[in-house]
């Protein structure tokens, strides 16, 4: 069994930065990991996703250029560095791992999932 456990959320003002962790055990991360979020009364939706090597990512149009996904292995943590936060990146943030390939996108490829953690933008 896999446990993931985010960190790092907090309250930001717009244009700030914050950067997530989330950290693997029960076994090694060497599965594709991605990002998700959810916003009250929105459907949970893609955000980022990082290859088990960190060698390819994919981001969803709404973080490209303000949002990073990488990763260490050996300390079995993925991160989500997010810059030039707006008060729509106002969410529940999950990282979530995939045994698939491809790093997907949709979240009913994904097969573990966090707890989550809040991440509020103010204006």
């Amino acid at each position: 069994q896999v446990q993931l456990v985010e960190s790092g959320g907090g309250l930001v003002q717009a244009g700030g930065s914050l950067r997530l962790s989330c950290v693997a055990s029960g076994r090694a991360i060497v599965y594709d990991m991605g990002w998700f979020r959810q916003a009250p009364g929105k459907e949970r939706e893609f955000v980022a996703a990082i290859s088990w090597r960190g060698g390819n990512t994919r981001y969803a149009d709404s973080v490209k250029g303000r949002f990073t996904a990488s990763r260490d292995n050996a300390k079995n943590t993925v991160y989500l560095q997010m810059n030039s936060l707006k008060p729509e990146d106002t969410a529940v943030y999950y990282c979530a791992q995939s045994i698939r390939i491809g790093i997907p996108s949709r979240v009913d490829e994904y097969d573990y999932w966090g707890q989550g953690t809040q991440v509020t933008v103010s204006s």
